[in-house]
């Protein structure tokens, strides 16, 4: 007997964000993949694990995120990222975000 199992979406499709952290030196550069960026964001500026690798390096700016519908696009872009260079996330910031500025820059603000 074969078992076929249905995933059932509602209309309200969910929103994936593929995205880039660094720190105000620009050393060094986090790509994560979430569901909520702007409350992802807020955990990594608050470091609310300190022993996260962005709280340990300081990587509290949003520099680059890209947006899909589809979970398995977005982790498979975050892997791409991840395997590829320094110089090829330089690229793909800059070619969003030539200044570096946090994307998230007001977001918080009482």
């Amino acid at each position: 007997m074969t078992v076929v199992l249905f995933l059932y979406c509602s209309m309200d499709e969910m929103t994936y964000y593929v995205y880039m952290m660094t720190n105000k030196w620009h050393t060094v550069i986090y790509t994560g993949v979430t569901s909520d960026l702007e409350g992802r964001v807020w955990t990594h500026k608050n470091k609310t694990d300190p022993k996260s690798f962005t709280a340990r390096y300081n990587c509290n700016k949003l520099v680059w995120y890209a947006e899909t519908d589809d979970i398995y696009i977005a982790l498979e872009e975050e892997k791409r990222i991840k395997a590829g260079s320094r110089a090829k996330k330089i690229q793909m910031i800059e070619e969003m975000n030539p200044e570096w500025r946090d994307l998230a820059e007001g977001w918080f603000d009482e």
